[in-house]
């Protein structure tokens, strides 16, 4: 004996089974693209040993007169460019 109101279950139908095919796709896409963008929080620096370190100084320069850093940040830059780091 059937219960009252209960519809058999609809096999699912191909479009909804590429809607299904499509939301996992994107959560795939989400995942891998937050994993490729943690390694962009990395703390390691790299030293570009192909600009002099005068071209470097004027870099600098050209940023703290832009705004784009601050005197400490400048002063900080400088300081390691002198010691070499």
């Amino acid at each position: 004996m059937k219960p009252l109101g209960m519809k058999p279950l609809a096999p699912k139908s191909s479009a909804m089974k590429r809607s299904h095919f499509s939301v996992a796709m994107i959560a795939a896409s989400l995942v891998a693209a937050g994993l490729l963008l943690t390694a962009c929080g990395s703390s390691s620096t790299v030293h570009n040993r192909l600009v002099p370190p005068e071209q470097s100084a004027a870099d600098l320069k050209r940023a703290l007169d832009a705004g784009i850093i601050s005197q400490d940040e400048y002063q900080e830059e400088m300081e390691k460019l002198r010691d070499g780091n």
